[in-house]
């Protein structure tokens, strides 16, 4: 019997979306599966473009479809940017593999300064670009200078016709090899300062457009490219000045989101293998899955997964609720990247454990799931970058909520279209919160949930009258063991938030804070080691470890879904 809280091809039937999304889905899901596992594996062992991919793409309208803001879509009703419908196709291409995830991805990224541009041709010819199946790259990130767009070395030189001629390379490109636009962010070499940045639109195909190498050994086309005196029209630019600054960020903060549903996808794929490679593996006469360690290992691993999918769930809704006066995605979004994705790494881990040299073999997904799922957290900004974001939002999230009105579950067939006019990358400071409480007031009843609500209590405590003082807010290896803490409250809060919606198993939650309990703990101790922790910290710390609340009955119940999973989907050879 499928699990209604993961993923299953075999039973897959996304009938809460509008019928063109649900056709365009399961058209998806099919392709992969009449595709099968032995091509799957091939191609990705032989670091093969993705060519079929994306003419089955363009042959169903798939990326124009889900990628086309209805602001572009030419009264197309089907065509729009619905983070719902975009969070579920990331799931999907996760499942089968990051490398069709990936040029999806960057596809985004390389959409997000052009549907921000209030330039009408550049819209245009991207829109037309999408309806003839073409992928997009995002040039922002330089070999020397990584993705600091402060010192960008890409320059532009007036060509005295109002246009300009560019020069620079640009590293670390996805679909560089092969996009028909490529937005590249750089500079003015007649402009000083921030004014002298330029948003602009190139194409690969260009005789000045010189690609240098791809930089990873694998199907995902990482590249270096070089422009050599490249001619930029004024048709060509997108943003300029401070606008150019803010669309580089803004478009990361909508393209960051998509690295959690991925995760989930890699996860659910390698859990049903595990399992049932665990539950048919006989050691010493009995199943593997006997032995007391593996059982918990997997149903570590199980409700980690379902919190993934809960909260990411969940973070949907206020990207797409999103305005100018409700801007908590900027929180939720660092969340999904940094804490989402980190999980799926302790999945895998959770797993490998069990299945042990199973999971090298060349005939598994588990082989991919295993290198892939590490690249998650280290996208779009590593964890320590995120961790460090998500701090900024900690005491106006704990101690200073505001009133908002509810957020509904967002599946409508609406157009996102916010998230293309974020407005200035500032003022994180300012963002308020929706008390936090009564999210775990809902279940206060759950023991574990009660539990970890005491520690929740206690970081706030912690932030009210021991807070890092001057000198520790300049030690960030102090401020991230806080950071994690704080992220675990977020992670729990929004988790509760959909459970209420949809109704999630009781003991499945109990399970979940069990785990995120003993994560509190794990931190709180980290932070008491720290060099700069003062004894008052230290104390706390110490008076916030917690012992989940053990059920065993509630254990074995659970322990019963995560053996169902065995046989329950595997991928058509």
């Amino acid at each position: 019997m499928a699990d209604s809280l993961l993923f299953n091809p075999r039973t897959y039937d996304p009938a809460h979306f509008d019928p063109e999304t649900r056709r365009l889905l399961r058209a998806t899901v099919d392709w992969f599966e009449e595709r099968g596992k032995r091509k799957l594996l091939e191609d990705y062992r032989t670091r093969a473009w993705l060519a079929d991919f994306l003419a089955f793409a363009a042959k169903e309208g798939l990326f124009a479809t889900f990628l086309t803001p209805a602001s572009a879509a030419a009264g197309d009703e089907d065509r729009r940017w619905d983070t719902a419908r975009i969070a579920a196709l990331n799931e999907i291409l996760g499942f089968y593999g990051l490398d069709y995830w990936y040029a999806w991805q960057v596809t985004i990224l390389g959409l997000g300064p052009v549907w921000q541009s209030d330039n009408a041709a550049a819209r245009a010819r991207a829109a037309e670009l999408l309806t003839q199946g073409e992928v997009f790259a995002f040039g922002l990130s330089e070999r020397t200078h990584g993705a600091d767009i402060y010192s960008t070395d890409m320059l532009l030189e007036p060509d005295g016709d109002g246009g300009f001629l560019a020069t620079g390379s640009k590293y670390y490109i996805g679909n560089g090899n092969a996009a028909g636009l490529v937005s590249v962010f750089g500079r003015r070499t007649d402009v000083e300062g921030p004014d002298g940045y330029v948003f602009f639109a190139a194409d690969s195909r260009h005789p000045a457009y010189g690609l240098v190498q791809n930089v990873v050994d694998s199907s995902k086309y990482v590249s270096e490219f070089r422009l050599e005196r490249y001619p930029v029209a004024a048709e060509d630019v997108l943003h300029t000045g401070r606008a150019a600054f803010d669309a580089a960020l803004n478009t990361v903060n909508v393209g960051k989101f998509n690295l959690c549903t991925a995760s989930i996808g890699i996860c659910e794929h390698a859990m049903y293998e595990a399992v049932t490679h665990a539950r048919n593996r006989v050691l010493y006469g009995r199943p593997v899955t006997a032995f007391p360690h593996v059982r918990r290992e997997l149903a570590d691993a199980y409700v980690r997964l379902v919190g993934m999918k809960l909260f990411s769930d969940r973070a949907v809704d206020y990207f797409r609720s999103a305005g100018p006066e409700d801007r908590r995605y900027l929180l939720f979004n660092p969340m999904t990247k940094m804490k989402v994705t980190t999980e799926g790494e302790k999945v895998i881990d959770l797993m490998w454990d069990v299945i042990a040299a199973k999971g090298f073999e060349k005939d598994t997904y588990f082989a991919n799931a295993a290198v892939e799922i590490r690249g998650l957290p280290k996208l779009e900004g590593t964890v320590h970058v995120n961790l460090a974001l998500i701090l900024k939002f900690m005491r106006n999230h704990l101690l200073e909520p505001v009133e908002y009105p509810a957020v509904p579950t967002r599946l409508d067939a609406a157009d996102d279209d916010f998230l293309f006019r974020q407005g200035p990358a500032r003022g994180l400071g300012s963002v308020r919160f929706h008390d936090w409480r009564p999210a775990f007031d809902a279940y206060a009843e759950v023991p574990n949930v009660a539990r970890f609500r005491e520690q929740a209590d206690a970081l706030c405590e912690f932030v009210a009258t021991i807070a890092p003082d001057e000198a520790q807010s300049r030690d960030l290896d102090f401020l991230l063991s806080v950071g994690q803490l704080f992220a675990l409250v977020v992670h729990g809060q929004l988790i509760l938030e959909q459970a209420r919606l949809t109704d999630v198993d009781r003991d499945v939650l109990d399970e979940l804070f069990s785990v995120l309990v003993r994560d509190f703990s794990g931190h709180a101790v980290e932070l008491h080691g720290k060099d700069s922790a003062t004894g008052a910290q230290q104390a706390w710390a110490l008076g916030a470890v917690r012992r989940p609340v053990v059920d065993e009955a509630r254990a074995a119940r659970v322990w019963e879904r995560v053996e169902a999973l065995s046989g329950a989907y595997e991928m058509a050879p």
